[in-house]
């Protein structure tokens, strides 16, 4: 019962010192926004990017080309054992005369292809078989897997070719513009992260030296060390908070502008919606981030300047 009754003694110390410091509420207020934005940005940048890697995913495979006297039995066991793998998502069977009509329906047009496939009389397409890993750098794995003759039916030599090296150059590119994207932003997140933490600290720090008679009557009364530091900690936190509910209602008419605005431009992806579906996670993401902020700041600069 005492314990809650200081906690709400504090908690109550701490939205008033908050009220009175003014002017140095605000900058604190205004810095941690600020940040709140730039983690809210890198959040929205980073849902952008998945979308567009994700599309880009989408779109990259390899193809298993095989001989044209190849058996489709064998083809469609190695088939199996390719879904049987971990690193693959997805496996499309393209037999010999699908592969014969999409040839000529690519070149309908093109009386005088058309015409010398006519004359050799006989499919000269061979099966296929699109595949699609669970991850790009795995493409390279799959290769290997099929380059072993225990894995094939019939032998690797019913495989006539497969365009993973044409696509390496791609797959690789996508490969490390993933890693790249995601080492960048967890850079940034940690870099802001520290210039607001810094911030905080040194506005903390003005509002224990304008408060400094206040604390020096609270020392002469016996207040204790808890209800003297506490209430800072406290205001630094409700800053957080605060900074927190202004950065979410500041992205609702930017993500609504910009969904309306981007999303030709992102193959459809709308970020208003996304910003929508996830607000939850997006408010609970920075209400974390402002109360750590707050908190964190206030606590080392009541440690190192609020001697008691």
């Amino acid at each position: 019962m005492r314990m809650g009754t200081s906690f709400k003694r504090i908690f109550s110390a701490g939205a008033q010192t908050f009220s009175r410091s003014g002017l140095v509420s605000f900058a604190t207020v205004l810095i941690m926004t600020a940040t709140l934005v730039i983690i809210a940005t890198l959040m929205m940048l980073s849902a952008i990017l998945s979308n567009t890697l994700s599309a880009i995913e989408d779109k990259v495979d390899i193809n298993v080309y095989f001989t044209t006297n190849a058996q489709e039995g064998d083809i469609l066991s190695v088939k199996s054992k390719l879904e049987t793998q971990s690193n693959v998502s997805k496996v499309t069977y393209t037999s010999a005369d699908q592969a014969l009509q999409e040839f000529r329906a690519r070149h309908a047009d093109d009386q005088l292809t058309l015409q010398a496939l006519d004359q050799l009389g006989e499919n000269p397409l061979g099966a296929s078989l699109s595949i699609k890993a669970t991850d790009p750098s795995q493409y390279a794995s799959i290769v290997n897997y099929l380059s072993n003759d225990a894995n094939i039916p019939g032998g690797s030599g019913i495989i006539e070719r497969i365009n993973y090296y044409q696509n390496k150059t791609v797959i690789d590119r996508l490969t490390q513009a993933i890693n790249t994207t995601q080492k960048a932003g967890l850079a940034l997140v940690l870099l802001f992260a520290l210039a607001s933490i810094i911030i905080a600290f040194a506005t903390v720090r003005l509002a224990i030296y304008s408060s400094r008679d206040e604390i020096a009557v609270m020392r002469l009364v016996g207040a204790s060390n808890a209800f003297i530091r506490g209430p800072f900690i406290v205001a630094g936190i409700i800053g957080g908070v605060i900074a927190a509910i202004i950065t979410v209602i500041l992205f609702y008419p930017v993500t609504w502008y910009a969904g309306a605005k981007l999303s030709s431009w992102l193959g459809g992806f709308n970020l208003y919606a996304y910003y929508l579906s996830h607000f939850l996670i997006i408010f609970g993401v920075l209400l974390a981030c402002g109360v750590l902020l707050g908190g964190i700041a206030s606590f080392v600069a009541v440690r190192r300047y609020l001697r008691i």
